[in-house]
């Protein structure tokens, strides 16, 4: 996985102790996409490959980007990034995030020579999802090639917002957010207490959250519900019932129906999948 912040770039995840969803790979023409699960990782590399990532999730951790100053980081959801070939990265997260990582044989020189990070654009938010939505689930309709040459013209664009506005949402706010939704993932969480935990109106924290983050709280607050659920569908103990209530969705039915509109696949498929630690390819 890319850290978020810097040259975000990670190789292959060492062994857990615990189970986890496996890396879903698939390789198109001159293309290799990797779809990377949200878990903890601590990785010094010097990267051999330049290749685009893209952060489902946000996630907090250590990190030194081309220095041997380690600090802390807090990763932005949605983001695009690139890390240019030979970069020395020292990364490590206790929770990490999801990320789709793309790479070209040949190198993607066309992109730059320079790494960037936390860059907002709604094309590329749009093709990553559909990425992992055909990682989890493949159908015939894949166009690997086309998705991957697109995810390339929108790192090489100009016009997507690498830098979030003053007063807008930012990293302490965007961690602050993060632990309030995780403290009270099981319940009801309005867009209103959200707002009041940032001392902003609700109206201005909406729209500074979606120029900030590419998507509305709502639906951000979706994709942590998900992505909790996601996390317990790997201890097979704990029935799909259960889950869905301590991950704040009225119903088994209701999460699996999110599950099908924001993965394309559903809960029980992809406890199948985990269980055997294998994708569906």
């Amino acid at each position: 996985m890319f850290t978020t912040m810097g040259c975000m770039s990670q190789p292959p995840r060492p062994t857990l102790p615990l189970a986890a969803e496996p890396v879903r790979r698939v390789e198109a023409g001159p293309w290799a996409i990797e779809l990377l699960p949200g878990s903890a990782y601590s990785a010094r590399y010097v990267a051999t490959q330049s290749a685009i990532g893209f952060a489902f999730d946000s996630q907090r951790g250590l990190h030194a980007i081309g220095s041997d100053r380690v600090q802390p980081f807090v990763a932005t959801p949605n983001s695009l990034a690139f890390v240019p070939v030979g970069c020395d990265v020292l990364s490590e997260s206790p929770s990490g995030g999801e990320y789709l990582r793309v790479v070209h044989a040949q190198g993607l020189a066309a992109v730059g020579e320079h790494a960037f990070n936390n860059r907002i654009d709604p094309q590329a938010i749009a093709l990553a999802l559909r990425m992992r939505s055909a990682l989890l689930q493949p159908g015939v309709e894949d166009d690997w090639e086309a998705w991957a040459l697109a995810l390339t013209q929108r790192a090489q664009g100009q016009d997507a917002l690498a830098n979030l506005p003053r007063g807008s949402i930012t990293g302490k706010r965007l961690r602050l957010l993060d632990e309030f939704i995780d403290d009270g993932l099981s319940g009801p969480l309005s867009v209103q207490a959200m707002a009041e935990l940032l001392a902003l109106s609700e109206g201005f924290f909406i729209r500074a959250f979606k120029q900030a983050m590419g998507k509305s709280p709502h639906s951000y607050l979706i994709d942590r519900r998900v992505a909790r659920a996601r996390a317990r569908l790997l201890d097979t103990r704990v029935s799909l019932a259960e889950i869905a209530l301590a991950c704040g969705f009225n119903s088994q039915a209701h999460m699996a129906t999110v599950f099908k509109q924001r993965l394309g696949i559903s809960p029980v498929q992809l406890r199948q999948a985990c269980a055997a630690n294998r994708p569906f390819r």
